[in-house]
């Protein structure tokens, strides 16, 4: 029984770290047929119940990604009363992901004005157009931010970025700009401190899959993606994958659950109506 207790212990204080650990990647519309971005979130997270839902924003109407739970659940609410988003897309044809770090936070903050991630995502897909709304978005918070994250962004301008967050300053990575046309992230930066950093293991084999497959990088989309590096197995398929969502051009894709286990669907902003894409193809 002190083995069982001891083992119980242990689970809990490893859950935290383990169950914010996403990989993702940002492809450029420059290498794409249709010249549109690409972004894709695989998310592993303690609360495996997700679900998509429509708010209608200051300014923007959009799709996010949630936690089912958020309406009864008080830590996922601000004084708003609005939910953390872990990726959506508004009717701009704006898009936003996070993935979460453990290399950037260098100051004293406590951890109870932290991990608002979810709640900057929410404020931007209710109010950003563009990747440059974002950045005016981020250079007008509230200090500190609450937040220590790699936020992904593309745009119906075709704008693509990375960006590194801690709760004073960010770091733009553009995507347009990297010569392989795509940049996978996980949960470190490169700007943090490389002995905290997180998710190597899952950054390698993400970038090893897209760097040795055969597919023309002008191929890759919400199937590839789903097949190639939500299905690869360890270490990122896991017990605590809750969900993978893409971001297509103008299309939106989810895997609420295991990818594994459930199929994928597009979903549409209200005045289209939700449908299946006929599962992994």
């Amino acid at each position: 029984m002190r083995i069982l207790r001891s083992f119980s212990l242990l689970l809990f204080l490893l859950l935290p770290l383990a169950s914010e650990a996403c990989t993702a990647v940002i492809i450029s519309g420059k290498v794409r047929p249709d010249g549109k971005p690409l972004m894709f979130k695989h998310r592993d997270t303690g609360n495996l119940d997700n679900t998509i839902e429509y708010f209608r924003g200051e300014k923007y109407s959009f799709l996010g990604l949630v936690n089912r739970d958020w309406r009864t659940n008080p830590v996922a609410k601000n004084t708003r009363g609005v939910p953390e988003v872990w990726s959506g897309r508004n009717e701009a044809g704006f898009c936003i992901i996070n993935t979460a770090t453990y290399d950037l936070k260098d100051d004293d903050v406590p951890a109870s004005q932290m991990d608002r991630e979810g709640l900057v995502m929410y404020r931007a897909l209710e109010i950003c157009r563009t990747t440059a709304d974002f950045e005016r978005l981020l250079d007008t918070l509230s200090r500190p931010m609450g937040v220590e994250a790699n936020f992904g962004v593309i745009d119906a301008e075709g704008g693509a970025a990375w960006y590194e967050v801690n709760n004073h300053s960010w770091v733009k990575f553009d995507v347009n700009e990297e010569p392989s046309g795509y940049r996978v992230v996980t949960n470190f930066t490169c700007t943090g401190r490389v002995e905290d950093r997180k998710g190597v293991d899952r950054y390698e084999k993400a970038s090893e899959i897209l760097a040795k497959t055969e597919v023309p990088i002008a191929e890759w989309d919400h199937s590839f993606l789903i097949n190639n590096i939500s299905l690869s197995g360890k270490p990122i398929l896991r017990d605590i994958t809750a969900s993978a969502i893409i971001f297509e051009g103008d299309r939106t894709f989810a895997c609420l659950g295991r990818p594994d286990r459930v199929p994928l669907e597009e979903f549409f902003l209200p005045e289209k109506k939700k449908c299946c894409c006929g599962g992994r193809n």
